[in-house]
């Protein structure tokens, strides 16, 4: 299997395989739950990435708090992200695995911002570790995801 190289110009101690681009990740949004969320991808240094995501009505539980199931899609979504900009694209998919989440804090209004840093990157499974935190700079979530890193023609693993 041919290595991808792992560094790109102006990361150079990066641990990205493709060259982290704002624009290409919102592009991929369109049509999405990402979209529907207004997750907003934003910045990203050489072993992380951030993006955040508005809590309003369309975020909400019932009780005006930002609902837990739409941090875990902001958590996914930054992971999901990452893992995508591990592998090299032509040979490789990433799916989802398992992901957990614990809430820490309510909030209701706003924006809420993630950062994903790695726990593992293997051959075919990486693990991510995501923060969540409110406008005031306080954890919310703490989420770790679980991705396959699957070559294509192959079937991803069986949940």
């Amino acid at each position: 299997m041919k290595q991808v190289q792992p560094f790109i110009k102006g990361f150079e101690m990066s641990m990205w395989r493709q060259a982290p681009d704002i624009e290409t990740l919102m592009a991929a949004q369109k049509n999405t739950i990402g979209e529907v969320l207004d997750i907003r991808f934003e910045s990203f240094t050489e072993d992380s990435m951030t993006a955040s995501m508005v809590v309003d009505q369309r975020t909400h539980q019932p009780f005006g708090l930002l609902h837990g199931g739409a941090s875990v899609v902001l958590a996914e979504s930054l992971g999901s992200m990452a893992s995508y900009l591990m592998v090299d694209p032509k040979t490789h998919f990433c799916v989802g695995l398992e992901v957990n989440a614990n809430h820490l804090r309510g909030v209701r209004t706003g924006r809420v911002t993630g950062v994903v840093r790695p726990v593992h990157i293997g051959r075919t499974t990486h693990v991510w570790d995501i923060r969540i935190s409110t406008d005031e700079g306080k954890l919310s979530c703490i989420s770790r995801l679980t991705v396959a890193v699957v070559p294509h023609g192959q079937e991803p693993p069986a949940h």
